[in-house]
Parts: C-alpha cells; sequence; structure tokens
C-alpha cells in the first residue's frame, strides 16, 4: 500500500485550505501506520498506557463519525468503539480487532464526513448539537477542530511509531 499524502495548498480559497490541512493529517496518521504488521499497530506506548497505532485510527473513527454525522448532519449514528461504561473503548484492543476492520472503519467514516461537509457552507451551523455544548457550531469550527483533533494525536502516532521500528519523519 503506498500513501500518497498531497502538502496543502499554499495560494486557495479557506474551505479548500481547511479541506486540505485536515486531508494532510488524515494521510499523515495513514502513512505513520503503513508497513506495519497487526501485532505493531496493537503495541502499546509506555505502560499502563494501551494508547497504540490502530487504537488512534480507532478513536479517530469515531471521532470524524461524531463531528460530521452526529453533531454536523444529526445522524443517529452511536459511537463505534467506546460507550458510557467504557469512554476510551477504542484504545482498549480485543484480540478479535484487526486493522482490517479499524482502517476500513476510518476510511468509510472519512468517506462520510466528506459527502456531509459538502452539503453545508462554511459558516452553516450544524444540524445536530455537540454532547459539550447546546450551542449551533459552524463546519469552520469543526474542520478547525478536527485538523487541531489530528495534529495533536499524529505526535502521539510519531513517538509510537519510532517506539516500534525506529521510523521518525514526517
Amino acid at each position: 500500500m503506498t500513501i500518497k499524502r498531497t502538502d496543502p495548498a499554499t495560494n486557495t480559497d479557506e474551505r479548500s485550505m481547511l479541506e486540505g490541512f485536515l486531508d494532510y493529517h488524515r494521510q499523515t496518521l495513514e502513512l505513520k501506520c503503513a508497513g506495519l504488521d497487526d501485532a505493531q499497530l496493537r503495541t502499546a506506548s509506555v505502560p499502563p498506557s494501551q494508547l497504540s497505532l490502530m487504537g488512534l485510527v480507532r478513536h479517530m473513527a469515531d471521532v470524524e463519525r461524531n463531528w460530521f454525522r452526529r453533531v454536523l448532519a444529526n445522524e443517529d449514528a452511536g459511537p463505534l468503539h467506546y460507550s458510557d461504561e467504557d469512554p476510551d473503548g477504542e484504545f482498549h484492543l480485543t484480540g478479535t480487532d484487526t486493522w482490517e476492520v479499524a482502517y476500513a472503519t476510518w476510511q468509510a467514516e472519512m468517506a462520510t464526513a466528506r459527502s456531509n461537509a459538502a452539503r453545508f457552507a462554511l459558516d452553516d451551523v450544524s444540524e445536530g448539537r455537540s454532547r459539550f455544548t447546546e450551542e449551533p457550531i459552524t463546519l469552520r469550527w469543526i474542520y478547525h477542530h478536527m485538523i487541531e483533533e489530528y495534529a495533536r494525536h499524529n505526535g502521539h502516532a510519531d513517538l509510537l511509531r519510532e517506539r516500534i521500528d525506529g521510523a521518525t519523519g514526517e
């Protein structure tokens, strides 16, 4: 699998720039996972933490689902990996969890996110509400938040990947 990461455009309209940065960070997480097997992708950072690359991908699938389906489009789409009983369930991998399923789920949530976002202008407010606030949220805010969320977790992914096989860099 060859991951093509596209640098965001430096001279474009705001929406294209935001979408470019979001896709860049999505591709960066994919790049950090490339070429590893299931065992490596589930390798935890440092005990007692259960943070792993597969866990990060599962987490981002839930984050995409939350902001672009539940909040933006007001879809009745429950969480994929966590629950009230296990709020960090995406990081608690079981023996039956596989990279193939985690990756496919993440890709599907990103595709739905793009489709839902295409129906909104940057200043349009969400049809649903965040579980953190009852205020409407603009697509612009969601894009900014998603870029921040991926950037933060890509830092984690960088450290995880270096611990697994020594690979560093972008």
